[in-house]
């Protein structure tokens, strides 16, 4: 039953606020290099990121959010140990002023 848990699409979003000092270039620079992280980590299944559009005013700073897809909790395990995601994330994390990190397996309500 364990197994059945870990098994399923996982969802992993990242929200964002870059440093003040950062340029739009440099961000443009490390959203496509986020972005490619999908062609060089095999468990990564997708990628799309966006920026806040919010009109509640309830964004606490994040400006930015990117979102992961995964085959299981064992995937996003492996995409976050892999050598090519920690050299990336040590940079795009340098950059960041805030960070939040949620995985989630989607869920449906039967109404």
């Amino acid at each position: 039953m364990e197994e059945a848990k870990n098994k399923g699409t996982v969802k992993h979003v990242l929200l964002a606020k870059f440093k003040d000092g950062v340029s739009p270039e440099k961000i443009e620079e490390l959203i496509k290099g986020y972005a490619n992280l999908v062609n060089l980590i095999e468990p990564m299944k997708a990628f799309h990121w966006g920026e806040d559009v919010s009109i509640e005013n309830l964004h606490q700073g994040y400006t930015h959010i990117f979102e992961s897809a995964f085959d299981s909790k064992e995937a996003v395990a492996e995409y976050v140990a892999h050598p090519v995601h920690v050299e990336f994330a040590t940079m795009f994390l340098g950059s960041l002023d805030k960070v939040l990190v949620i995985d989630y397996k989607p869920t449906s309500v039967s109404l």
